[in-house]
């Protein structure tokens, strides 16, 4: 691996010169006139009678798959832009343009899906089983039957492209009211991005003083954030009453290609697993001298800092722990970080969070972060790192079958940071690192068990009122507390009530519910890592061949499949909580005498 790496990612090679780029600007008008042209072939299409006639929509096919894989190209590209730089108002401009052809091209989609839902059990049956289209089939009847539970192509049309200035534009609102966040401290002002990585400071003192600025930062815009979320959630929930549908996780659970029931068995296992991680939260607040830890205090790290971690030795111990597992999932990540795909730089500017974008049409991920030097940090890089290489391992497939939910897309990378995790704790040259490193892994759980809990909590209360009307600021700063003491067992003595506010995820618009997968994700690579443990170095391989599966499976049929298990009973689950368990309890034991 080169030495030094590059702080900064390279934009250039997908098109040269940013917002300004002339070959953007080629790029997206070819893409027009190809959407065009593919809207002219839909326009025509005929519902096939027999197997002959469904051939000539195969070009059809062909064309949706091309375009698709360009927008996601031209989509991804402008948040990396706009990701950098969050004043750089050329690639808001581009986002609205490429906002505006994406919803052109899935009303075209949605128009095909038409011609699908009319087509006949009998007729669709030959269709799918022709060796050209068979590969595609899971995807396309997917399609068909969620086109039947729709309005009709015209409202969906009409729909979609309504949310360009709507919904989806509530969201870029919401990127200008965080971009707009300065906070002072010291003899620095800091963007929200670089004030985050304050929040997990070793010092109680500067924790102290930066939660304390951060929420008063977020409560002095929550007025402006409670109109964009309450607008976004009015929007779905007005679509989802057009087509017929009572239930709000309707369609994230769709998306996510999972059931109700797996969901529910999730979250069962998950309650009865959080006295355990209450204990764990106590005995941490007696470890840093408190009667009882406070938001701030969650993530805080136990015991002396070491010092910050390097960036360069940061990725070099990445990839030595990715090789004991897999010498190919080594090898990619060394390639991503040679090939200038990650940005990490500590600059004003950014925006806050960490994220990994896929480019299907030219094969490679870009990376997003702010590096801090800390275990959190080291976490964030190996898990947007998995993700990379989940996309890695699509390339070959159809662009239709790259398209993971949610869920899986957060297994891999969830377990690309179990696995340095986990690694590191068996490493340590010292008992005080074992503990640090072990409690730095522990953080993943309550993170997962009860932050991520308290989010879903709060967006299932939060669209419960708002079919009533609009939830104002201080409602909602109301729920967010009241979901945050459920999920986290009234162990904290104090709460973060505008988190409503500086969580990105309740404004994305890709996907609702923009908070269970993780911890779906998290749970299902906690229990494949619990088969890897048993399985050894085979293991690898069966987990390629379980994520090249992933755009085209359920995600009960895909853990049957490869892993022979049932996700709608708790044993999977269970054995995952296990793992989870057995972490804290050698931690407690560790801690006893120090306690």
């Amino acid at each position: 691996m080169k030495h030094p790496l590059s702080l900064t990612w390279e934009l250039d090679s997908l098109f040269e010169g940013g917002s300004a780029s002339p070959e953007f600007e080629l790029f997206l008008n070819e893409l027009v006139r190809d959407i065009e042209k593919l809207h002219k072939e839909v326009l025509v299409a005929e519902v096939p009678t027999d197997e002959e006639t469904t051939k000539p929509l195969d070009e059809i096919i062909e064309l949706l798959q091309s375009c698709s894989g360009r927008i996601v190209l031209a989509a991804e590209f402008a948040i990396c832009l706009g990701a950098q730089n969050q004043q750089d108002k050329g690639a808001v401009r581009l986002s609205g343009k490429v906002a505006g052809l994406s919803a052109r091209l899935q009303g075209i989609r949605s128009e095909f899906d038409n011609v699908l839902r009319q087509t006949t059990d009998e007729v669709w049956a030959l269709w799918m089983a022709r060796p050209e289209i068979a590969p595609l089939s899971f995807v396309l009847t997917e399609s068909r039957d969620l086109a039947r539970e729709k309005m009709s192509p015209e409202l969906e049309s009409m729909a979609l492209e309504l949310a360009v200035d709507g919904y989806h534009g509530w969201s870029e609102h919401y990127e200008t009211i965080v971009g707009s966040i300065a906070i002072p401290f010291e003899d620095k002002v800091l963007s929200a991005g670089q004030a985050f990585n304050k929040l997990d400071d070793p010092d109680p003192k500067v924790r102290e003083v930066m939660f304390r600025k951060w929420e008063e930062a977020w409560g002095g815009v929550a007025d402006f954030c409670a109109d964009a979320l309450n607008h976004l959630g009015g929007f779905r929930l007005k679509l989802y009453k057009g087509r017929g549908w009572e239930d709000v996780l309707k369609d994230p659970l769709s998306i996510n290609r999972m059931s109700h029931e797996t969901l529910n068995v999730m979250w069962e296992v998950i309650g009865n697993s959080k006295p355990v991680l209450v204990s764990y939260l106590e005995r941490k607040a007696k470890l840093l001298g408190m009667e009882s830890l406070g938001w701030a205090d969650v993530e805080a790290p136990i015991g002396k800092s070491s010092g910050k971690i390097p960036y360069d030795q940061a990725a070099a111990d990445i990839v030595t722990q990715f090789r004991k597992f897999s010498p190919k999932m080594a090898d990619f990540a060394e390639h991503a970080f040679n090939s200038n795909w990650i940005e990490v730089e500590d600059r004003p500017g950014k925006r806050p969070g960490g994220f990994c974008v896929s480019f299907p049409e030219r094969k490679e991920s870009r990376i997003f972060m702010t590096y801090s030097g800390t275990p959190s940090s080291v976490s964030t890089l190996a898990h947007e790192l998995g993700h990379a290489y989940h996309s890695y391992l699509l390339d070959d497939q159809p662009v239709f079958n790259q398209n993971y939910a949610m869920n899986v897309a957060e297994t891999a990378s969830t377990f690309a940071e179990v696995i340095v995790a986990d690694a590191q704790v068996k490493a340590a040259s010292s008992a005080e690192e074992k503990l640090a490193l072990l409690e730095a892994k522990i953080q993943n759980s309550v993170a997962f068990f009860m932050n991520i809990h308290a989010r879903f909590l709060f967006e299932t209360r939060f669209y419960e009122k708002r079919k009533e009307g609009l939830v104002h600021a201080e409602e909602l700063s109301a729920l967010m507390e009241e979901a945050q003491k459920e999920a986290y067992c009234g162990v904290l003595s104090e709460y973060h009530p505008h988190f409503w506010a500086s969580k990105l995820h309740f404004y994305a618009t890709e996907v609702p519910f923009y908070n269970f997968p993780y911890t779906v994700g998290y749970m299902f690579s906690t229990g494949l890592y619990r088969l890897a443990l048993q399985e050894g170095a085979t293991f690898a391989d069966k987990y390629d061949d379980l994520l090249r599966d992933t755009g085209v499976m359920t995600l009960e049929a895909l853990v049957a499949k490869h892993l022979g298990a049932d996700l709608t009973q708790p044993d999977f689950w269970q054995g995952a909580a296990d793992l989870i368990s057995a972490d804290i309890a050698e931690f407690l034991e560790m801690t006893k005498e120090l306690a």
